[in-house]
Order: structure tokens, then sequence, then C-alpha cells
């Protein structure tokens, strides 16, 4: 019955995310087509709309782009902390040995294009902010790609990649928490901790509604952004504190949360990002726009840097006798894998907007070379595992 329930969950994710991947594609065609239209005057002028949500003497007054990347980006964040806890209970990492492989693929798929990054823009102090853009994973994204090659993918092959990008996130929001961090407010981390205490006694508690939790979350939330650490922190910390057990009416509030934000994430949330923040002008565009060391370091990173990474790491793992092979997949799957990783689309282009200031002169604008990093690395990707040797060694899992 539960492995039945969570078989379900898991082909539901999986269909959301690769209906999801393929919107991000035409919501981020959508932005570069009106930002280099006549709608493109309009276009900064919405995102720069300042907006005022205040209380009392408490207010927060931030342009709409802000509100898209600190509020929205929360509600995702939120759910990706929901998706690591139901996994780290019951799911894929929550065996030792299932989550061995995966979890030192990310490991090799975050730091391989981060020292590639770095590798080229040494030197550059203000360069060097952007060091963690191409150490990220857009599972949308890459499960979008997966979905346009049907049967041919063995089931194992999703999990495995899925798993990779889980924890690959995992690993971007502690980046984010540690090196993304503005000037901090004692007082707002006073509140935000009263906020957590108060998480916790009602986890501890045993209170299985979600309304007393959204509530602290809400207060979470606003503490944090003013605190100098990043909002959409709060929605990872509110997570963990979410049930998992069943309520009173027989149900997990963590499963029935997760089911009802993935599609709200997946068709509203993520593609309204997308919109947002991949509106790049090619008016002017020429090669050397994308040889500049920025944009040029983020590209290398996502193709180059999850390839060695990701497939290098995994390598080392199975040969080694750390790891074993999921049943089903052989090498040329791992490898297409590893192409597919170097989508980096929304969690990179979240990256660059705490690295850098909108158009921040003598860098190159970091979009390019998440949109050229990125669309290689799915048109490669795609090609190995559709064209290549990728026959299945096994039934799928």
């Amino acid at each position: 019955m539960i492995q039945a329930l969570r078989r379900n969950l898991m082909r539901e994710f999986l269909a959301l995310e690769s209906a999801g991947g393929i919107l991000l594609v035409v919501t981020a065609v959508a932005a570069i087509v009106v930002v280099n239209s006549p709608l493109g005057t309009f276009y900064d002028r919405i995102l720069q709309l300042p907006v005022l949500l205040g209380v009392g003497t408490f207010e927060i007054n931030k342009p709409l782009l802000l509100w898209i990347n600190d509020g929205l980006m929360a509600v995702f964040f939120f759910l990706v902390g929901l998706e690591i806890k139901r996994e780290a209970l019951g799911g894929e990492l929550s065996s030792p040995s299932a989550v061995a492989l995966p979890a030192a693929a990310a490991v090799g798929g975050m730091a391989a294009p981060a020292l590639i990054y770095s590798a080229i823009n040494q030197g550059d102090a203000l360069a060097m902010q952007g060091w963690a853009i191409p150490a990220a994973t857009d599972i949308a994204f890459a499960l979008g790609v997966l979905a346009l090659l049907g049967p041919r993918v063995p089931v194992a092959l999703k999990v495995f990649l899925l798993s990779v990008a889980i924890i690959d996130d995992l690993g971007a929001i502690v980046i984010i928490a540690l090196f993304y961090t503005a000037e901090i407010s004692p007082v707002a981390l006073v509140v935000a901790a009263a906020s957590i205490v108060a998480l916790l006694v009602l986890n501890r508690a045993g209170v299985t509604r979600v309304s007393p939790y959204m509530v602290v979350g809400l207060v979470l939330w606003a503490s944090v952004l003013k605190s100098g650490v990043h909002a959409t922190l709060a929605g990872v910390v509110l997570a963990l504190f979410i049930p998992a057990g069943e309520d009173e009416d027989g149900e997990s509030p963590l499963r029935r949360l997760e089911h009802d934000l993935h599609g709200v994430v997946a068709f509203v949330i993520l593609p309204v990002f997308a919109f947002a923040n991949a509106g790049v002008r090619i008016e002017t565009l020429s090669l050397d726009a994308f040889l500049e060391p920025v944009p040029l370091g983020v590209a290398l990173g996502l193709f180059f840097g999850n390839q060695v990474g990701i497939f290098g790491m995994a390598w080392l793992m199975v040969k080694s006798g750390l790891a074993r092979m999921p049943s089903g997949l052989n090498w040329g799957h791992i490898y297409g894998a590893a192409l597919l990783a170097g989508i980096g689309f929304t969690m990179s282009l979240f990256i660059a907007g705490l690295a850098f200031e909108p158009n921040a002169p003598g860098i190159g604008d970091p979009r390019l070379g998440i949109i050229l990093g990125s669309t290689v690395s799915a048109i490669v990707g795609f090609a190995v595992l559709r064209f290549g040797p990728c026959r299945q060694a096994a039934a799928p899992a």
C-alpha cells in the first residue's frame, strides 16, 4: 500500500515537473521576445513597479521583481524543503546505500562547475561573486527533456537524476545561506529565531493543522527578509517542521501540501520567475558578449563541469565498490544524465540575481552563459540519450 502510494506520488511528480520544464522554455523565450520588442520598455517598468505592504509601522517596500524573487520563490523553496524531507524520511534519500551514488554525483556536479568558473574568473573579485551560478541543476527543465524521450528512458534514470537534483538543491540552499547573506539585523534574527522555536513547539505538540504553521511561517519569512539572510531560506526552514505523519483525516500534511503546491509552482511560480528574469536584450549582442569571463565561465561550468563532476564521481563510486549502478542503467545513461544536469536555468538565474546587481558593469551578463550552457547541455544530453548506446542493461526499475 505504502509502496504503491510512493510510486503514484513519484509518477505524478515526474509528470508535473516534465510539463513544467516545457512551460519554462516557452516563458523564457517569451521574455526574450518581449524585452527585444517595442514592449521592452513596458516590461522593464512593470518589473520595477514599487509594491508596498505594511502593517502599522512595519512595511516592506520592494519593486515587483524582488517580490517575485524573494516572495514567490520562497514558495518554491518551501516545496523543495518538503521534497527533501519526504525523500529523507522514506524516499530515495532514506537509505545510505541508495543515496551514496547520487550524493557523490551531486557533490561532483557542484564542485567541478564552480572550479571551472573560478579558473576563468580568478583575479577579478567582482566576477568571483558568481562562482556558484553554474553549480545548480534545474529539475523541471532536466525532467522536461527526459519527457521528450518517452519510454526510451528507464524510470531508474529519472529517479537518479531527480535524486542528484534534489541533493544539488540542498547544496544550493547551504551556499545561499553561507555566501549570499547581506548585512545582518540582530533584531530581525531574534524574531526569526522565536518563529523557529514556535514552529518546533507546534511540531512537538502534535499539531497537524497546516494553518498555524503558515501563520508562523509568514512571520518567519518577513523577519528573515528584514534580517539580511535571503528570505527564500525561510521556506526551507518552514518545510522541515511540517508534520509527515497522518492527521485526523488519515492524511499526511507534508504529502498533501507537496501535492497541492506542485502544480502551482510548476505552472505559475517558476514560469513567472523565468519570464521576469530571462529577459536578455539581443539587439546589440555579439560573439564577444558570450566570451566575457563571467558568461563564459558560467556556460563552460554548466556544460563541461557537470559532465566531469557527476560522471567522474559516479564512475569512482561504482568502480571503488562504494556504490552500485542502479538496476537497468549503464554508463551511457549516467553520462546523459550528467549532461542534462548542466541545465541550470532556474536556480542559476536565482543565484545570479544574488551575486550581481542588474546590469553590473564590466563583467558581462551571466544570463547569456546560463542560457547558452543550459541550451547546449539540453541538446547534447537529449542526443546522447536518444541516439547513443543507452540500451537498458535490464528491465526498468
